[in-house]
């Protein structure tokens, strides 16, 4: 090897308390997992003996146990950055044992330019391989693009480099590597279609900026998906039949758009759905993760191509992309983060969002990340980056959670994330609130109509109750939560009498 082999004990060993990390990957995909897991033990060790040891991280979206969980429970994060859905690491930031801070997606790597998120100390990447030319190295990521080129080049200490022989070297063409120039002369980003390439395979660096290399064979710490069930499936239909109807009417190209779909097993069952409604065109997808359906959809011919950030695939998936690269090169590009969610781009080449919503309110205010307006689900992501931009806007859920005990309609969200302006739609297993050319009363109608019926009585009721008071977007504040406040004192939001809460 013409570089440096080092192990992951020894490359941790070069970090300090205090300094900033800044991590490849997007989703735990394509995310470096050995040095900072032997970062962990190091800050169980630390203070064991009394001695402080903290890092902060920067990274392109979240991670999985190695990085996240591993090193939030040793109490070793003092500032993260941005979107996460670790399970343990939400449970320390619910705590307020971690300060975190929720960015959009496309915003990060301009932010580390710009130095608001501070130094950058070590850049450690996963590649699935390296090479020097001269006096520079070409690094081939994994299966994620996200802040790694931006990390790579403004990092002070050096860069590390954990060479994962999981990830097949013949994958190393996917990657269109482009970073944005800095304010204020930006040219614009020339991506025209899905699969248009701007940039080089690879990230170039100093190779003299490679502290060490890592050589390991650890899989990726992909999450699987639950089935498609009957509600997704539903809605799923739901969407198809939406999007045609708009096609029909004129509204969309008869080319139709290019999708996204958000990260998670209700996204990946819905867009499978889509996908598999005869009457939808073949289509293209510009997305920040591509999920196990999508890939499907792509060996059936009806994704003609995709963009993505992330392959955040199972590794079984993972692995039939590797060994169908040939016919994968084509079709699927991976980037860095601040070009998949780029708002230039997505508003440009006509994108139709599909994303997931925790609750939506009467007026179409939806809260994607905070369960009962204070505990952290997880982060924003890129959803704001795409449902502000899109050609056509939709948050999807299931009309209830828990058993039917959750209503997703309520009166107000107890947190928001995406204001009415940017909601076109709103559909459940019921249904589609169509959310466009109507006033604000207009619609709380229709998203009433969605709801699951053993909520549409409270939810009119509560209409009726706030529209006696008047305003353009009428509500009783003494009563806004009140389904929420029932829930969290009896565990069910099915309330019996509105009258205690109404003053």
């Amino acid at each position: 090897m013409e570089f440096n082999s080092i192990t992951a004990a020894e490359a941790a060993a070069l970090v300090k308390n205090g300094q900033t990390i800044g991590l490849s990957g997007f989703t735990p995909a394509g995310t470096a997992k050995c040095t900072t897991a032997e970062i962990a033990k190091m800050a169980e060790a630390e203070h064991a003996a009394g001695r402080p040891f903290k890092v902060s991280l920067l990274t392109g979206a979240s991670t999985g146990q190695s990085t996240d969980g591993a090193l939030s429970n040793a109490h070793a994060i003092d500032f993260r950055t941005p979107y996460t859905t670790n399970a343990d690491f939400r449970k320390h930031v619910n705590a307020n044992e971690v300060n975190y801070s929720d960015l959009n997606l496309s915003g990060v790597a301009t932010q580390i330019r710009q130095g608001y998120l501070g130094q950058v100390h070590w850049a450690i990447i996963e590649a699935c391989a390296i090479e020097k030319v001269g006096s520079k190295a070409h690094i081939y990521l994994t299966a994620a693009g996200g802040i790694s080129p931006t990390i790579c080049r403004m990092a002070t200490e050096g860069i590390i480099i954990e060479l994962n022989a999981f990830h097949c070297p013949k994958s190393k063409g996917l990657h269109d590597v482009y970073e944005i120039e800095d304010h204020p002369f930006r040219k614009p980003v020339s991506i025209l279609k899905a699969n248009d390439r701007i940039g080089k395979p690879y990230i170039e660096v100093d190779a003299s900026r490679i502290v060490g290399v890592i050589e390991c064979n650890v899989p990726d710490e992909a999450r699987s998906f639950k089935d498609a069930d009957p509600i997704t499936n539903q809605i799923g239909q739901n969407v198809a039949d939406f999007l045609l109807d708009n096609m029909r009417r004129g509204l969309i190209p008869p080319t139709f758009l290019n999708l996204q779909s958000g990260v998670g097993s209700g996204a990946n069952a819905v867009l499978g759905a889509l996908g598999k409604c005869a009457e939808v065109p073949n289509f293209n997808i510009y997305t920040e993760v591509l999920q196990d359906a999508p890939v499907q959809l792509i060996r059936d011919g009806r994704v003609l191509s995709a963009s993505s950030c992330s392959l955040t695939v199972t590794n079984e998936c993972l692995r039939g992309i590797y060994d169908d690269i040939d016919f994968f090169a084509d079709k699927l590009v991976l980037r860095p983060s601040e070009i998949s969610n780029n708002p230039e781009v997505i508003s440009r080449i006509g994108v139709c969002s599909l994303n997931t919503a925790i609750e939506v309110d009467i007026y179409g205010h939806v809260n994607s990340t905070k369960i009962c307006g204070t505990k952290m689900m997880n982060g924003i992501g890129g959803s704001a980056d795409f449902t502000d931009n899109a050609y056509l806007s939709i948050f999807t859920c299931g009309s209830t959670t828990k058993g039917g005990s959750i209503s997703s309609i309520v009166p107000f969200a107890s947190h928001i994330d995406h204001t009415n302006h940017f909601v076109d739609a709103v559909i459940t297993e019921y249904g589609v609130a169509d959310l466009r050319r109507k006033s604000d009363l207009q619609k709380a109608v229709e998203l009433i109509k969605v709801a699951h019926p053993d909520y549409r009585p409270l939810l009119q009721d509560y209409l009726a109750m706030a529209s006696k008071r008047g305003g353009h977007t009428p509500h009783v504040l003494s009563a806004a939560f009140a389904m929420h406040d029932t829930l969290q004192r009896k565990g069910d939001m099915r309330l019996t009498d509105w009258a205690e809460y109404v003053k």
